[in-house]
Order: structure tokens, then C-alpha cells, then sequence
């Protein structure tokens, strides 16, 4: 049993939220860590679950307009071949009823309407993951962050949650592993 977290973040705060949850998932299952661009094109074929992350761009997943409108506003260079997790999902195969869940990164106030989170879920869905629980958001204080009060541990016991699922019936409580792709 496995789970694979891919995140994409341009300015750190969901690779903070990503890595929270990969550490929460540990007590039940191992879990891989790994940044979008790096993240495989094919699953494996023991994965028991997905854990798609990504900053909520212009109502929904990045863009390439966004991602370099985002890497301009935090000082870095833009990767025009850089992909996001609205490509990278994209690409990958149909599912055969894998597990997946999906969180975003938005700003708390002023609100907007879209969600990265949910539009991910919708294409996962489509692909025919079968999602646990409904796409999570993780509030950021402004476009940079940092990120509100209490979110790390939030997203730590998100990621517990979602790995209780999976653990045996007398639990798991040792043994997992985070590893970075």
C-alpha cells in the first residue's frame, strides 16, 4: 500500500501544505512526495491513493499564463515548459477506481469564487478515481501567504484522516515513510 502526493506551488505555501499532509499519511501508509513537474506520467500500479495539490490561479488550476504571472510576482525566473497539475492530470491514463484527493491553496479575503481543488476532483473523477471526501482548501493571507494560523496542522490531520482509511483494523501507527520524488 501507497500514496503518492503531487503538488504544484509557486510560492511555497501548498509545498508546506503538501508536505503536512504526506506526513500525516504515514501513520497508515508510505508516501511519496513529489513536485508536479517531477511527478511520474504513469501511476504506479500499487498506489492506493492520490493526493493532487495546487494554488487556486484565476478562479481554478494554473495556467501558463498564471505561472508566469505568479513566478514574476515571487521574484523568480519563469519555466515555460514548466507544467501544472491541470496538464499533468491531463496526461495521465483512466484510473480502475484508485483512491484520490485534491486541495488548494486560496486567499482568505478578499473571497473569490473557484477553487483549484474542485476543479481537479472533477477531472480525477472524470478518469475514474474514486474520490474520498470532498476537495479541501488551505487559506493563505494575502497572494504570497504566509499561511493562516493552524493550517500545517490542519493539513497534517487532513492527511491523517485520509490515510485512517487505509490502515488496518487494529491501526498503524509506525512504519510510514515520507520520501520526496
Amino acid at each position: 500500500m501507497q500514496a503518492l502526493v503531487v503538488y504544484e506551488s509557486v510560492f511555497g505555501n501548498t509545498r508546506q501544505v503538501a508536505e503536512a499532509v504526506a506526513r500525516g499519511l504515514t501513520g497508515a501508509l508510505p508516501a511519496t512526495l513529489v513536485e508536479v513537474t517531477a511527478a511520474p506520467a504513469t501511476l504506479p500500479d500499487d498506489l492506493d491513493l492520490l493526493v493532487v495539490g495546487g494554488p487556486t490561479h484565476a478562479l481554478g488550476m494554473s495556467r501558463p499564463t498564471t505561472r508566469r504571472d505568479g513566478a514574476e510576482q515571487a521574484g523568480r525566473d519563469y519555466d515555460a515548459d514548466a507544467i501544472g497539475i491541470r496538464e499533468w492530470i491531463e496526461g495521465l491514463a483512466p484510473a480502475r477506481g484508485t483512491a484520490a484527493a485534491t486541495f488548494d491553496t486560496r486567499v482568505r479575503r478578499p473571497r473569490v469564487p473557484g477553487s483549484a481543488a474542485h476543479r481537479a476532483a472533477a477531472r480525477l473523477r472524470r478518469l475514474g478515481f474514486r474520490m474520498l471526501g470532498s476537495p479541501t482548501t488551505f487559506w493563505v493571507d494575502g497572494v504570497p501567504g504566509p499561511l493562516l494560523a493552524d493550517e500545517l496542522d490542519r493539513a497534517r490531520r487532513w492527511g491523517e484522516e485520509l490515510g485512517a482509511r487505509f490502515a488496518p483494523a487494529r491501526g498503524r501507527t509506525d512504519g510510514g515513510t515520507v520520501t520526496s520524488g
